[in-house]
């Protein structure tokens, strides 16, 4: 019995920190991207601001997020993860009171600047690093598919929760839905999720380990900057980096799904917040069996396919091919540039592995690839916002989809490129 305890213990100790690591990593992204990208619909009308505004604020996330992202990865490989995601979260909910005001658009953005820097510097490359520490040399996919596919069942749970409250308080026929009951019912969703983050900042201070077992198990663990700097000169980190541009941008255009309900199906905003969470739930489903896959095969391998689903998927969308047809079937378009957006989420730092970086510049080497992979922070909201316009009709929407599909196409060429530069 005393042989077999420690081994039942450290498996429930690893089930426990993934699941801390899976809810905190939502959790951080709850207020300044999930609401917006479920609730946006009623946000525009809330708040009274356009799709443009929207991603100006958005915008500001993104720059203060592009610096973080750098500094926030050296930091990442020096201090322990369970006081670096405690204090993002606990700070990102503080944003969460002050949105709950409905401030003015001015305090919107500035808001949204206080959140790229609350989510991303102590956070980010400490969430990456501490998952991959999680798996091992031959789960990699499997650990960052439980991740990513774990932070969607989450994020999807707790969209699925807001609607309900937004179905609870809506008067039953939409032509008496109100501005003060638009704007009422948002405080509830907005002071509840808020409320989420702060509880879940307390468990992840509670049941993440208190020290690195990876740092101290360890004998060479020495920070070098010089090796960190050396990274940059790697050609696989360039086409990384890239793969994770392409892969983002697809995820951050998930939020017109929901407004395309709206705008082109004619769905009501009670509709078109089910259909956005809806999609919100094919992300665990496309990421875990993504993960699963990617450790009977090659991680790299299987992002080529993906890619090839988003360019054929949203050049279908761009040529309108569907547009005069049952909705049904531009709805399956839908699901089908879903499940390839959400698997390579999955997949996209899986790969890190392939790569042959030591565990200790794990943190470093996520800084470095983010701040070119996650850029589009700065501006696809305003992409998406300026493409649209103030009333968008299914013209501007294939507009956007037709422009969009350069962007997987690059991504495919650099996923080729990225096999091609990796290690034998």
């Amino acid at each position: 019995m005393s042989d077999t305890t420690p081994r039942l213990t450290s498996k429930k100790q690893r089930v426990i920190s993934m699941f801390a690591l899976i809810i905190a990593g939502e959790a951080i992204f709850l207020l300044p991207f999930i609401l917006m990208r479920v609730f946006k619909s009623v946000i525009r009308e809330a708040f009274v601001i356009s799709d443009a505004q929207i991603g100006e604020a958005q915008a500001l996330y993104g720059i203060t997020a592009i610096i973080s992202y750098f500094f926030g990865g050296f930091i990442a490989d020096k201090w322990q993860a369970r006081k670096l995601l405690s204090i993002s979260l606990i700070l990102t909910a503080f944003g969460g009171f002050w949105m709950t005001m409905i401030p003015s658009l001015t305090t919107l953005k500035i808001l949204y600047a206080f959140w790229g820097v609350s989510t991303i510097f102590l956070f980010w490359a400490a969430l990456i690093k501490a998952t991959r520490q999680w798996g091992n040399e031959h789960n990699q996919g499997l650990s960052f598919g439980l991740l990513d596919g774990g932070r969607g069942l989450f994020a999807a749970s707790i969209a699925l929760f807001g609607a309900t409250i937004l179905t609870a308080l809506f008067p039953d026929q939409g032509d008496l839905i109100t501005l003060d009951d638009k704007i009422s019912t948002l405080q509830y969703i907005i002071g509840s999720i808020t409320g989420i983050v702060f509880l879940v900042a307390l468990f992840v201070w509670k049941v993440l380990p208190k020290n690195d077992s990876a740092k101290q198990d360890s004998n060479d663990y020495n920070f070098n900057i010089k090796k960190a700097l050396n990274l940059l000169t790697k050609r696989n980190v360039f086409y990384h980096s890239l793969i994770i541009f392409c892969a983002y941008c697809a995820y951050k255009l998930t939020g017109a799904y929901g407004t395309y309900a709206t705008d082109v199906w004619g769905y009501s905003l009670e509709e078109a917040t089910y259909f956005a969470v809806f999609i919100q739930f094919l992300r665990p489903l496309a990421a875990v069996s993504i993960g699963w896959l990617a450790d009977k095969l090659i991680p790299s391998k299987l992002i080529i396919p993906c890619f090839t689903v988003l360019i054929v998927t949203s050049a279908i969308l761009g040529l309108g091919v569907f547009s005069n047809q049952p909705i049904f079937l531009s709805f399956t378009i839908f699901i089908f540039i879903a499940l390839g957006t959400y698997a390579l989420r999955g997949l996209y730092f899986a790969i890190i592995e392939e790569t042959k970086t030591p565990i200790e510049l794990t943190g470093t080497l996520v800084g470095i690839i983010s701040v070119v992979g996650f850029m589009p922070d700065v501006f696809m909201s305003l992409f998406v916002g300026y493409m649209l316009g103030t009333n968008p009709t299914i013209t501007e929407y294939q507009n956007l989809f037709s422009l969009f599909t350069v962007i997987p196409i690059i991504g495919l060429l650099a996923a080729i490129a990225f096999r091609k530069s990796i290690p034998k």
